[in-house]
C-alpha cells in the first residue's frame, strides 16, 4: 500500500471526500492507528519484560553478597516479594497511584481503533501524538517497577531479618506506600491537597526517586530498628568486612541488572512509534549503558585509590550506582555528560558505602548507598540538561519523597517489631536464616559458619 501522509488525508477529509474515498481514507487511517497501538503496546510489553527479569538480578547480586548460611532464605524473599508486590498493586496500589482504576472488576484493552471515527480520537492519537497502548501493558510496566522497589529493600535487611516480618512490610509498601507517592509524581496528584510537584518543577523520568530513593528510605528505615549483624563492627566502631559467598552470581546479577535496566528507562519513553521517540529511545539506551560504564570505571579507580586494590563489590555498585544516577533524566544529556553523571555515581555510592559504615548502619549489599544516595544526586542532576526543571522542585520532591516513604516506613516497621519481632534470636543469626527460616541451606555440602 502506498503511503498516504496525513496532511493529504486530512485535506481530502476537510474538501468533503465522498463515497468509495472517504471509506479509503477513514480505512488508512484506521490501519495507522492499529499500527501504532500494536507497536507501542508490545514496546511495553518487552521492556516490562526486560525490568521483571531484574527481579532475577537483584535475587542472585543479592545472594552473592550474603554469607553462604543465608542463601536459602534472600532468594526466598526475593521470590515471595515480587509475587506479592504484583498481587497488592493489583488490588489497591494501581487504584491509589492512578485514581482509582481498580483491577479486580477487569482491564480496559483500549480504543476500538477498528470503529473509531476520525474525530477527536484520531486528532489526539496518531503518531506525532500521545502514545497509545493497552491498559494492562500500562500495569504490567508499572507493577515491575514496584516489585524493584521493594526488591531494594531486601538486599539491606539482609542476614538478620525475619522472612515474615519482612514479607508483610512487602504488602503495605507496595499496596500503599510506594503507590502514595508515585499518586504526586508521575500522576500529578496535589501532595495531600497542599502543593502539586509538577508545578514546582519537579521531574523523574524513569525513577531515580520515585522508585529507587523510595525503595532505600524505607530500607534505610528497616535497618536503624534492626540494627546490625553480630561482628560487624568492633569494639571500637570499626567496620569489620563480611565477604559474600558467591562473588561470580552477584556479578551475573549486576550484569542482568544492567541490561533490564535497558527496558526500565527506554519504557520510560512510553512511545515507540515515530521518528522522534524512536530516536529518544535510541539516546536513552545508549546513555543508560555509557553511564553505567561511567559509574563501574569511577569506583573503581576510587576503591583503587582508597583501598590500595581493585575492589569488585564496589566495581559492581558502582555500575549500578552510574545507573541510578542517569534514571531520573537519560534522555537530555550527551553521551558524554551520561557518563560523566555515570562516573560521579561511581564515586558516591564509594563514599556513601564507607561513610555508613563509619555511622554504623549496616547494609550488606550496599542497596542504601547506590539506590538512595545516588538517587538523590540522579534527581539533582536533571536541572543541568533540562530547561523545564528546577533545584528548588527537585528538592521538593526528593524531601516530599523521603519524609513520606521514610516516615510511614519507620511507623510500619516500628509496629511490626512490636507484633512480631523484626530480627532472628542471636542463636539462629550464628546458624543462618537459612535453617531458622526456610529449614533448608543453598548449599548443603558445605556451608560457611
Amino acid at each position: 500500500m502506498k503511503s498516504v501522509s496525513k496532511t493529504t488525508l486530512g485535506a481530502a477529509l476537510a474538501l468533503g471526500a465522498s463515497g468509495a474515498m472517504a471509506q479509503e481514507v477513514g480505512a488508512v487511517l484506521n490501519h495507522v492507528y492499529e499500527l501504532q497501538f500494536a507497536m507501542d503496546t508490545f514496546y511495553f510489553l518487552v521492556c516490562g519484560a526486560l525490568v521483571m527479569w531484574m527481579a532475577a538480578g537483584f535475587a542472585m547480586l543479592e545472594s552473592g553478597l550474603v554469607r553462604s548460611k543465608n542463601t536459602t532464605e534472600i532468594l526466598t524473599k526475593n521470590m515471595a516479594l515480587y509475587a506479592i508486590a504484583c498481587i497488592m498493586y493489583m488490588i489497591c496500589g494501581y487504584a491509589i497511584m492512578y485514581d482509582g482504576a481498580f483491577l479486580l472488576s477487569g482491564i480496559a484493552g483500549g480504543e476500538d481503533l477498528a470503529a473509531a471515527t476520525l474525530g477527536a480520537f484520531a486528532e489526539q492519537n496518531d503518531f506525532n501524538g500521545d502514545s497509545i497502548y493497552s491498559d494492562a501493558s500500562d500495569f504490567f510496566f508499572q507493577v515491575v517497577f514496584v516489585a524493584t522497589a521493594m526488591s531494594i529493600i531486601s538486599g539491606a535487611v539482609a542476614e538478620r531479618m525475619k522472612l515474615w516480618a519482612f514479607l508483610a512490610f512487602a504488602v503495605v509498601m507496595t499496596g500503599f506506600i510506594y503507590p502514595m507517592e508515585g499518586s504526586w509524581t508521575w500522576n500529578g496528584a496535589d501532595v495531600f491537597g497542599m502543593y502539586n510537584l509538577g508545578d514546582l518543577g519537579f521531574s523523574d523520568f524513569a525513577g531515580s526517586g520515585i522508585v529507587h530513593m523510595a525503595g532505600a528510605s524505607a530500607a534505610l528505615a528497616g535497618v536503624l530498628l534492626l540494627g546490625a549483624r553480630k561482628g560487624k563492627y568492633g569494639p571500637n566502631g570499626e567496620a569489620r568486612a563480611i565477604p559474600g559467598a558467591n562473588l561470580p552470581l552477584a556479578t551475573l546479577g549486576t550484569f542482568i541488572l544492567w541490561m533490564g535496566w535497558f527496558g526500565f528507562n527506554g519504557g520510560s519513553v512510553l512511545k515507540l512509534g515515530d521518528i522522534a521517540n524512536a530516536n529518544a529511545v535510541a539516546m536513552v539506551f545508549l546513555n543508560t549503558n555509557t553511564a553505567a560504564a561511567g559509574g563501574a570505571v569511577g569506583a573503581l579507580l576510587l576503591s583503587k585509590l582508597i583501598f590500595g586494590k581493585a575492589d569488585l563489590t564496589m566495581l559492581l555498585n558502582g555500575a549500578l550506582a552510574g545507573l541510578v544516577a542517569i534514571t531520573a533524566e537519560p534522555s537530555t544529556p550527551t553521551p558524554l555528560l551520561a557518563t560523566l553523571f555515570g562516573f560521579a555515581g561511581g564515586i558516591l555510592v564509594v563514599l556513601s558505602i564507607i561513610g555508613l559504615d563509619k555511622l554504623k548502619i549496616d547494609d550488606p549489599v550496599g542497596a542504601i548507598s547506590v539506590h538512595g544516595t545516588v538517587g538523590f544526586l540522579g534527581l539533582m542532576l536533571v536541572p543541568l540538561t533540562n530547561d523545564g526543571v528546577t533545584f528548588t522542585g527537585q528538592l521538593i520532591g526528593a524531601a516530599t519523597i523521603f519524609v513520606w516513604v521514610f516516615g510511614t516506613s519507620l511507623i510500619v516497621w516500628g509496629v511490626l517489631k512490636a507484633v512480631m519481632g523484626l530480627r532472628v534470636s542471636e542463636e539462629e543469626e550464628y546458624a543462618g536464616t537459612d535453617l531458622a527460616e526456610c529449614g533448608q541451606e543453598a548449599y548443603p555440602e558445605f556451608v560457611n559458619k
